[in-house]
């Protein structure tokens, strides 16, 4: 399914960033530049053609020789800048992921276990109010406390592991309270399970009971939460990457968006749209390595 699901992402994409209104040329040359000028300019760079011979072009050029076309703004090859800067989103949503799990899951198990008692209710209460939060107001007032006003972190940049520890706090802080709630849910389904009562009657260590026994059989909508929000984080951080000006696809596609760079705007969709298939694939092929019960529907 993922060839016919990218096609139809190429098809709508494209669809939608040429129904924009204005065209390459202007946004180029300025409003001021001579009409004649921007005519030359979108001669050049195809964007007079027929709608349907651009697109059939751009599909065929993808398929045939891998090629995403070259950047109106900058004149270098898509697949260039996505090289050069999908690998600072990838390292901010991989580090956002691994906060929110190591955040998220345990609180969320604890807060199970601990069920209606005082850190069952601190927990939830924290995790509504911070669902409540617009990410972007969060990011600005952490920029102004914590860089402003105290000096501990750069509001901006991505030079060292020093710029990454705010908006990956930021964001791990946020995202955990979703995967809390999800984990506190699951685990109390599991651990009033026959099996959870049977491993308690045995005597069996609370430790082993909860972590071997209710949570590796909760763990399934757990995993596809945290595969999916990671691959959703990838395209997500645009409004992270804009508050703490960090370079990355976040940033590159509203830049190309807003000069209308087409093949900027379709080679950073299709690459994200390629990634969060192949994750959605890998969370199939994760959940029937952890599940026997999957692949038992598998081989049935």
């Amino acid at each position: 399914m993922i060839l016919p699901i990218l096609l139809g992402v190429i098809i709508i994409v494209f669809t939608i960033i040429n129904a924009v209104p204005g065209d390459p040329g202007r946004r180029i040359l300025g409003v001021s530049a001579e009409q004649s000028a921007v005519d030359q300019l979108n001669h050049e760079l195809g964007v007079d053609r027929p709608f349907f011979v651009r697109l059939f072009d751009y599909i065929k050029n993808i398929v045939t020789r891998f090629d995403f076309g070259v950047s109106y703004q900058s004149m270098n090859p898509v697949v260039e800048t996505l090289r050069l800067n999908f690998k600072y989103t990838f390292k901010l949503a991989l580090l956002m992921t691994v906060g929110y799990v190591v955040i998220g899951i345990p609180l969320g198990v604890l807060s199970a276990v601990k069920q209606y008692s005082w850190i069952d209710n601190i927990t939830r209460v924290t995790s509504v109010t911070l669902s409540a939060f617009p990410s972007f107001w969060f990011y600005m007032m952490a920029v102004i406390f914590f860089s402003l006003q105290l000096g501990l972190f750069p509001s901006g940049g991505a030079d060292s592991w020093v710029h990454y520890v705010l908006p990956v706090g930021c964001a791990s802080i946020l995202n955990s309270s979703s995967l809390q709630r999800m984990t506190r849910t699951t685990m109390l389904e599991t651990i009033r399970q026959d099996y959870v009562r049977t491993a308690r009657a045995k005597g069996c260590a609370k430790v082993s009971i909860v972590w071997k026994h209710a949570f590796l059989n909760a763990a399934l909508p757990i995993i596809n939460s945290v595969g999916v929000g990671f691959a959703g984080m990838l395209g997500g951080t645009v409004i992270c990457e804009s508050v703490f000006n960090m370079p990355g696809l976040g940033t590159v596609i509203i830049k190309a968006i807003n000069a209308k760079d087409v093949p900027l705007v379709m080679g950073c969709t299709v690459l994200l749209s390629t990634i969060f298939c192949l994750m959605v694939l890998l969370i199939d092929i994760v959940s029937s390595l952890v599940d026997p019960r999957v692949r038992a529907k598998l081989a049935g």
